[in-house]
């Protein structure tokens, strides 16, 4: 994953766990859980970075000694395999938590603070186009 993309603004990032298998007719995952670690979460490099204590909860739900035990929470849910392949294209950008601040527009940030996330967005954005135009021109 690229260096900071759990702290680049608008930017979201998921870790997927898959068991390696061999190929078979019917799919072998009937069920996909998620831990939403993103809704009303905001990590920053130097004022709030992301530290093992943010993904303790995760550790003690993912239950990988026994998985058909594991619980459902207010973070971690599971979304069987027809839910998923009903949704358009099979999209995975799946919410379900509710986010606070945009309950009340008196939480939303000041209006230097939303350009400044727009700026860095941006910045990270083309970035990310520029390291994929040196991968295509390396070719």
């Amino acid at each position: 994953m690229p260096t900071g993309i759990f702290y680049a603004q608008g930017v979201k990032a998921n870790v997927l766990f898959f068991d390696k298998r061999p190929a078979r007719e019917e799919p072998w995952t009937q069920k996909l859980w998620i831990y939403d670690l993103r809704t009303n979460k905001r990590f920053t490099l130097k004022t709030n970075p992301l530290r093992e204590s943010d993904l303790q909860d995760f550790v003690n739900v993912y239950n990988p000694e026994n998985r058909h035990k594991r619980v459902e929470t207010e973070q971690f849910h599971a979304f069987s395999y027809e839910e998923l392949t009903k949704r358009e294209h099979a999209n995975l950008d799946i919410f379900w938590l509710k986010e606070d601040s945009l309950e009340d527009i008196t939480d939303l940030p000041t209006p230097d603070i939303l350009a400044s996330e727009i700026t860095q967005n941006l910045q990270t954005a083309l970035e990310l186009f520029q390291n994929i135009q040196t991968e295509i021109r390396q070719q």
